[in-house]
Parts: C-alpha cells; structure tokens; sequence
C-alpha cells in the first residue's frame, strides 16, 4: 500500500523530477566551469588560494539560490506567489542588512579586489590616508579586509572598501621576498 501511493506520487511528478535532473546538472556544470575559469584566471594573477576558494563559494551558494527559484517553477509556483515570499524576505534582510552594510561593503569590495586589483599578497604599498598614513606589506588578503605587516613588525588590518576608496602606490612588488631572505641570512 505505502510503494502504490510512491509510484503515484512519481509518476504525477515524472516530468519535473526529469526537468529537475536537467537543471541540477546544467547548474553543476556551470559551477565547474565558472569555478574553473576563476582559478585559471586567479592563478595567472598570482591570487592565493584562500581567496580562491571564498569566490568559488559565493558563486556556489548564488548557483544554489538560482536553482531553488528555477525548481519552484518546475514545481508549479507562480510568479506572483514567489513575488511575496522573497518582498518579504528582501524587506526583512533589508532592515536587518542595513546595519551591517559596512560587511556588504567590504564583502562587495573583497570579490571586485579579487578579479581587478593590481596588488597582490607580498606587495610593499603607500596608502595615502591623510588621517592615518600606512606603509606597509600586503601579508593577506580577507573577505573582509587586508592583513597589513608594518616595518616596526605591528599587523594592521585594513577594510577592504577603504583599499578601493583610497589612493595606493606600489612601493616594491614581491618586498616579503626581500624579508624572508633577510631572515635566512641572520640565521
């Protein structure tokens, strides 16, 4: 009796769960090929694999987003019905995400650093902040900020938004290669 009311419940839903394999594997193969290109393209860069990994998985969890809103239309949900779930959903995030639109901010400026930005991890940079003046090696780079190693030894951490929103020079490309082959020396 329980097997009869299974086979009639897969066979009333035989077309989606077909369309449902479908889309899962057109999206797994997007996921390999998107993942694929941002590590070619990292790896040309000299981007390291900590910050690969993070936008491998913002593009994973925006691939799972979409194929939840494509299944509930295979499933037969109407524009209108999805229409309020996610107003409601996106008024609550909204309100909640507005007090912390700073981490937006340096999580937005994390991805964009992470495909266009001319500096990368062992870089020697002048940011030119007239409040707080720093030079200093780029010793990592964060989702949500830059891990800045002072001369005097201090680390300071850097927001990624203020990297985008302030002037930066480069002062020497690969300088912790420099301070590594100083610190063998002394040995």
């Amino acid at each position: 009796m329980f097997l009869e009311g299974n086979e009639t419940l897969l066979k009333s839903f035989e077309k989606e769960l077909i369309i449902t394999g479908f889309v899962l594997l057109s999206l797994l193969i997007i996921r390999y090929i998107t993942n694929f290109t941002i590590k070619k393209i990292a790896k040309r860069n000299g981007i390291n694999d900590a910050r690969i990994r993070l936008v491998c998985r913002y593009v994973t969890v925006t691939l799972l987003i979409l194929a939840v809103i494509i299944e509930a239309f295979v499933f037969g949900a109407q524009f209108k019905d999805l229409a309020v779930v996610f107003s409601s959903v996106f008024a609550i995030l909204g309100i909640a995400l507005f007090a912390i639109w700073s981490i937006l901010s340096n999580i937005t400026s994390g991805i964009i650093m992470f495909f266009n930005f001319p500096y990368k991890v062992g870089d020697k940079i002048d940011i030119h902040d007239k409040d707080f003046p720093v030079t200093a090696i780029i010793e990592d780079i964060r989702a949500f900020q830059l891990h800045l190693r002072l001369e005097n030894g201090d680390l300071v951490t850097y927001p990624n938004n203020l990297m985008l929103q302030k002037a930066v020079t480069l002062v020497k490309k690969d300088a912790i290669d420099d301070i590594n082959e100083d610190d063998s020396e002394a040995v």
